[in-house]
C-alpha cells in the first residue's frame, strides 16, 4: 500500500464518514446508518467496503466472526488530500481562489468568517 491512497469516491466518503463518527464497526452497522438516510443494499455496502480495504482506505479486522472495519486514516488527512486535489484540479493551485470559491458558494455567517480569520491567524503564527 502506498503512502497516499486513491481519492475516495462519494460512496466511499459516505462510508468513511460513518467510520470516523462511530469508530470501528461491522458492515451491518454501516449499512444501518446509511439505509436510515437512503435506500441501500447490504451487499452493495459490503462490496464497497471490501474494495475500500483493497485500496487501503479502510482496515479490516478479521479476528471476530463479523469483520470489523475502521478508517485507515484520520478524517483530517483525507480532507487535506481532497482539498489539495481540488486546489490543483479546479483552482490552478491558488488557495485564495479556492477560498473565494468556497465562500461564494453559499452564504457565510459572521461567526464562520471570524473562525476562518482565527484559523488563518493561527496558521500564520505556526509558520506553515
Amino acid at each position: 500500500m502506498s503512502d497516499s491512497p486513491p481519492r475516495p469516491t462519494d460512496a466511499e466518503l459516505e462510508i468513511l464518514t460513518v467510520l470516523w463518527s462511530r469508530g470501528p464497526v461491522t458492515v451491518r452497522e454501516v449499512h444501518e446508518v446509511i439505509s436510515a438516510r437512503r435506500p441501500a443494499q447490504y451487499t452493495t455496502v459490503l462490496k464497497l467496503m471490501q474494495i475500500m480495504a483493497e485500496k487501503g482506505l479502510v482496515k479490516r479486522n478479521e479476528e471476530q466472526r463479523a469483520h470489523v472495519y475502521a478508517a485507515a486514516r484520520p478524517r483530517e488527512v483525507t480532507q487535506r488530500q481532497l482539498a489539495g486535489d481540488l486546489l490543483h484540479r479546479a483552482f490552478n493551485g491558488s488557495p485564495s481562489r479556492m477560498m473565494l470559491g468556497a465562500l461564494s458558494a453559499r452564504k457565510t455567517s459572521r461567526e464562520e468568517l471570524a473562525e476562518i480569520r482565527r484559523m488563518l491567524d493561527e496558521y500564520e503564527k505556526e509558520g506553515k
